[in-house]
Order: structure tokens, then C-alpha cells, then sequence
């Protein structure tokens, strides 16, 4: 007795339309997120850098400085009033610069579900008057 086969190639299709759709699934989530940390990480960078400054500066400066940065990276949470504390500590020539950042913003994934990040970092730097 001769056994025949049937030409089937075994070729999986479900497989390769799931990998896709979860590809595409992550790639639609990392357009929203993406953005939101980078800009995150600007402004905590920012406020790093301005603390570190804050010798050349008063209080008020680096306040105004720190909200046109919140503008510029499109962080209307960051430019609410409270968002942002800065404490300068010293006697003019040396002392330490607390800056606290503390606001949340809302990620929308397209209408499905809105996650919050939050944002609560206390930055502390050393400066020294440069004059």
C-alpha cells in the first residue's frame, strides 16, 4: 500500500499576524509615552542645571527660568503654580539650592485608558557665587 500526501506547506499565518499586531500594539504605545518621559527628564535636567547656577541668580531668576522651561517642553503641569518650590540657602557667596518638583501628568492611550506619571524630585545642589 502506497500512502500519499496532501501538498501542505504547514505555513503558520496566525503567528505572523500576532507578532504584527503586537508590534504595532507597542509601537502605538510608545508614541504616547515616549515624549512624556523625555520631556520629564529635560526639565528635571533643567532644574538640575539651574540649581547649580543658582550663585549668579536670585530666587525669583531661577523660578522664572524653571516656568519658561516648564513652557518651552510643554509641561502645562509643571507651570501651575506650587509644581515647582525653589529654596535658596546661603549667604550670597556659597550655599545650596533645593529645587522640588512635584506634578502629574496624564498619558491618554488613545481614549482607552489614561495613565498617570507622576513626577516628585527634590534636587539639592551646592553652588558658589563665580564673581
Amino acid at each position: 500500500m502506497t500512502t500519499f500526501r496532501t501538498p501542505e506547506r504547514g505555513e503558520g499565518r496566525i503567528g505572523c499576524i500576532a507578532s504584527l499586531v503586537a508590534l504595532v500594539i507597542a509601537g502605538a504605545v510608545l508614541i504616547k509615552v515616549v515624549p512624556v518621559f523625555y520631556s520629564n527628564n529635560s526639565f528635571a535636567s533643567a532644574a538640575e542645571d539651574l540649581g547649580s547656577r543658582a550663585g549668579t541668580m536670585n530666587k525669583g531668576t531661577v523660578e522664572q527660568q524653571l516656568l519658561a522651561k516648564a513652557v518651552e517642553l510643554e509641561i502645562p503641569e509643571a507651570a501651575v503654580k506650587g509644581a515647582t518650590k525653589v529654596d535658596v540657602l546661603g549667604d550670597g557667596h556659597s550655599g545650596t539650592c533645593n529645587i522640588t518638583l512635584r506634578y502629574t501628568r496624564k498619558i491618554d492611550f488613545y481614549g482607552l485608558y489614561t495613565w498617570p506619571v507622576e513626577t516628585d524630585k527634590v534636587i539639592s545642589r551646592p553652588y558658589m557665587d563665580g564673581r
